[in-house]
């Protein structure tokens, strides 16, 4: 059996931004002295007259970048997603947000997979906060082809739009014939009766995983890969929901806001079921390697094998 290939969400928005500039000559890129570890040194080596360095100034960034916006170019601008969504908050929701600008936010390094560099740098508040921004479009592909093309579709779609992009290096389940990414919609990956498994980002690896595992026990799960958490495809879950009479919810990011608070907004609304949200359960992350956090946490497959048998089988 070949090797299942692995690379990190960020890698691949590094790549993209270079695709991007080659065919549109209004993409400029804009980062806080991270270019190293956000990739976009990449676009900065092919573009460097389009790409511009505001240091470790992440509020001025997003100042600069709505600047830019107003004068018709296509700013990208990148920082791990503590500093994007936690501190230049007030910028992107009254600089970004209010006037609705055409910015597009690359948030690296978010949720407990930064690993070592701990709880302050591990923000699993960043959906829940731009969540709260009206008119802004939230963005948490789950591998490599799928962060490729919602760089791409953020381009193309006017308006604010928060891509959250990883450290770790992910498995790659998107590369199929007929794969294909649209704003707003989710991807049904699984069939499944018994209960609906919702996941997004890196989670929704371990959500198949984990599918695997309760087929086993007669627990047929399906899978939904929700990329866009706003606007959320709310048809595809309310529907699922019916079908299934039990839904799951897997994140990286706290339970609180994120795409389980989503998710459970809808349901309470339009179809009310069961619900159990997996995730980071209102406490801050620790410092440790990537992936032994995600198993403490039970992100990884056999953690959330656990956490969904439990509640299909009422404990």
């Amino acid at each position: 059996m070949s090797e299942i290939k692995k690379i990190a969400t960020r890698a691949s928005y590094g790549e993209a931004l270079v695709e991007l500039g080659k065919e549109h000559d209004d993409v400029v890129v804009l980062d806080a002295d991270l270019a190293a570890a956000t990739k976009t040194g990449t676009f900065k080596k092919a573009f460097p007259d389009r790409f511009f360095d505001c240091g470790i100034a992440e509020s001025n960034l997003m100042g600069v970048a709505a600047g830019i916006a107003t004068t018709g170019m296509v700013p990208f601008a990148s920082t791990f997603a503590m500093f994007a969504a936690g501190r230049a908050f007030e910028q992107v929701r009254n600089s970004i947000g209010y006037p609705h600008l055409n910015v597009k936010i690359g948030a690296t390094h978010a949720g407990i997979s930064v690993g070592e560099d701990g709880a302050t740098h591990q923000c699993n508040e960043d959906i829940a906060l731009m969540r709260t921004i009206p008119g802004m479009t939230i963005i948490c592909p789950a591998d490599d082809v799928e962060a490729k093309a919602a760089v791409k579709a953020a381009y193309e779609m006017d308006g604010p739009v928060y891509l959250r992009f990883g450290r770790l290096a992910v498995p790659v389940i998107n590369d199929t014939p007929d794969y294909k990414f649209e704003i707003g919609k989710g991807v049904t990956l699984r069939e499944g009766k018994d209960v609906t498994i919702v996941a997004t980002g890196l989670c929704v690896n371990s959500a198949l995983e984990a599918a695997e595992l309760l087929a086993k026990d007669g627990i047929e799960a399906k899978v939904i890969n929700i990329h866009t958490i706003k606007p959320l495809d709310e048809e595809l879950i309310v529907t699922a929901a019916k079908e299934t009479g039990k839904v799951v919810t897997v994140e990286e990011h706290s339970v609180i806001g994120g795409l389980g608070g989503a998710v459970c907004e809808v349901l309470g609304e339009k179809a009310p079921v069961p619900v159990k949200r997996i995730g980071v359960n209102d406490v801050f992350g620790e410092s440790g390697p990537a992936v032994k956090l995600i198993e403490k946490y039970g992100l990884d497959g056999n953690g959330v094998y656990n956490s969904v048998k439990a509640f299909c089988e009422g404990n």
